[in-house]
């Protein structure tokens, strides 16, 4: 008669039991700080946030009244926002912003990336002193530029014209720096399987590398976006004419006579940040994935 033989589960040792018990009880509290400190953060930065919004609601009188409130005393309205609309040439400007911007993170893609990827992939005289310049370029501060870039759109006779706006913001060594390594994780066998059937470097990039860097472009424009949107001392210094101003730029030049205008102000900042609150609603998952994913948040 045929016998069956159990045999018995192993045994895990007392101490790897309690290890894994141990790492199970830290992961909630983990799980627990972080929320906690995003939460502060995200309080850190709405707070501001609201309290202008509700400045911009309030009339000159309550905005500027003493003890400070949330609730004004005569209500909400938008007076402050019809002033700062009628006072200058809010459309044209936020044209003028939307186009530069669009330029200047259509070009940055196309000189960023094509740099990137003939560090990566190209080998020649002075790779490692041009990357060594790239990463050096990295912690020049911007302001350092304005003098020397401006004394070069006057000798090209650029001044007061788009392209004094757009082409000295073209040039981001950080955006070259995180392409570059992007490109170093891609397979290097796709390309050699490319170039066995014939097909030269300029194919390779547009038909294989950049489909498999579409979240790292797409991350990499919207961060070159909100940059050029955002920027104030350049096109401030390189333009005089109100037809061409940017709206940060020009919603600075609309001044009242009565002094501190805290209303309008705040309607003006609230103003020039709308766009860029849509860009990011529409586009916040490309923005965590970058982010997360290709250490824009380092650069």
């Amino acid at each position: 008669m045929a016998t069956t033989t159990l045999s018995k589960p192993a045994l895990q040792p007392k101490g790897h039991a309690e290890t894994v018990t141990n790492r199970r009880a830290k992961a909630p509290l983990s799980r627990v700080l972080a929320t906690v400190v995003v939460s502060v953060l995200a309080v850190a930065w709405l707070v501001p946030f609201a309290w202008a919004t509700v400045t911009a609601l309030k009339s000159e009188t309550d905005a500027a009244s003493t003890p400070i409130s949330w609730i004004p005393a005569s209500g909400f309205t938008l007076d402050a926002f019809a002033k700062v609309l009628q006072s200058g040439n809010i459309p044209t400007w936020t044209l003028n912003s939307l186009f530069t911007s669009a330029a200047i993170t259509a070009i940055t893609l196309v000189i960023s990336a094509s740099v990137a990827y003939a560090i990566s992939r190209i080998e020649f005289r002075g790779k490692r002193m041009l990357m060594g310049v790239i990463v050096a370029s990295i912690i020049i501060p911007p302001p350092v530029l304005i003098i020397p870039l401006f004394q070069q759109m006057q000798s090209l006779n650029l001044i007061d014209t788009y392209w004094a706006l757009i082409l000295p913001q073209v040039i981001h060594s950080p955006m070259v720096f995180v392409l570059k390594k992007f490109f170093d994780q891609i397979p290097r066998e796709l390309e050699e399987a490319a170039l066995m059937d014939g097909a030269g470097r300029l194919r390779i990039f547009t038909t294989i590398v950049l489909p498999l860097s579409r979240p790292i472009l797409a991350a990499v424009a919207i961060f070159v976006f909100i940059g050029a949107w955002n920027n104030f001392l350049w096109p401030f210094i390189a333009t005089n004419e109100s037809s061409l101003l940017t709206l940060p730029v020009g919603l600075q030049t609309i001044k009242s006579a009565y002094g501190i205008q805290y209303a309008q102000n705040m309607a003006s900042a609230l103003l020039a940040a709308l766009p860029l609150i849509v860009v990011f609603l529409f586009f916040q998952r490309q923005i965590i994935r970058g982010v997360a994913t290709t250490g824009l948040a380092g650069t």
